[in-house]
């Protein structure tokens, strides 16, 4: 399998993105988009994109918000699609609506050569909290970028704000010992939840006028689908998956029955909605 060279520091995220996990990202697809789908809308509305302008869309994954890019404007503008994973990239462009003015790259976006002031418009939703080196990473971006460009991206807040994600691990954690701490400026899912930590990178990137609103969101993480597919939803990917990884089969359906017990009091029909809170981060090139 293809994959990009990069910063010698987000080799690991490469090798991630690339491996088992990156595959089982582009596997559920369709249920992540129902998902966080929702989310895209919120960034888009806030980007607001306009026809004729140049999008680049940093952690495209599987497409679908470069899909949405696209669409805002086409005929005559232009979105491009960078990510590090080639199996979320195949996926995208197997799905990519016919004639829409759209393109794909397998690259690192901390290295990769952009054509100078090329862009209007750099928007990313969770693809750009994995950066070994942010500061390096965000001045590449905004030399992409015009000097009228501008920002607009999603990231999640912290941890304890987002019990979507930490119930199921804590669950979890009642069988397999705690992983590692992931330090709150390393990259992860988490690395942007500091106020003052993404403010501090735009600027020392070169970008101004940043701003950060908070929002809130039901994440319904059984898709429609009942209490099971909620259970499954956090086995397959997500923080509970990884805690298992490794763990005996035993195990694995002791934390199953433990992360059951944990979603059934926020079963509504065939809903299972907890909150979820993201930053929509925005910013100006110069």
């Amino acid at each position: 399998m293809e994959q990009p060279s990069g910063h010698a520091e987000n080799a690991d995220q490469i090798a991630y993105w690339n491996g088992p996990s990156g595959q089982r990202w582009a596997d559920r697809h369709a249920a992540q988009e129902s998902l966080l789908g929702p989310i895209a809308e919120a960034l888009i509305d806030r980007a607001k994109p306009r026809p004729g302008e140049r999008v680049l869309d940093v952690g495209c994954g599987s497409g679908a918000t470069t899909f949405a890019l696209a669409k805002a404007v086409a005929p005559s503008g232009f979105a491009l699609g960078l990510d590090v994973s080639e199996p979320m990239l195949s996926q995208a462009r197997a799905l990519a609506p016919k004639g829409l003015p759209l393109d794909f790259v397998l690259a690192d976006a901390t290295v990769y050569p952009f054509e100078p002031a090329s862009f209007d418009l750099l928007a990313s939703r969770f693809g750009v909290m994995f950066f070994a080196d942010p500061i390096a990473s965000f001045t590449n971006l905004r030399r992409a970028l015009k000097p009228s460009g501008r920002l607009a991206f999603a990231c999640w807040r912290e941890p304890r704000e987002n019990p979507w994600m930490m119930a199921p691990l804590m669950a979890v954690y009642k069988h397999v010992p705690k992983m590692p701490p992931v330090g709150p400026e390393e990259p992860g899912p988490f690395a942007f939840a500091s106020e003052e930590r993404v403010m501090r990178i735009l600027k020392g990137a070169g970008f101004v006028d940043a701003g950060v609103e908070p929002h809130n969101l039901a994440m319904d993480i059984a898709i429609g689908g009942g209490l099971e597919a909620a259970v499954d939803g956090a086995l397959q990917i997500g923080p509970a998956s990884r805690a298992l990884q490794g763990h005996p089969p035993e195990t694995y359906e002791a934390a199953k029955a433990s992360i059951r017990e944990t979603l059934t009091p926020f079963l509504k029909g065939q809903s299972v909605a907890l909150q979820g809170a993201i930053w929509i981060v925005t910013a100006k090139a110069a």
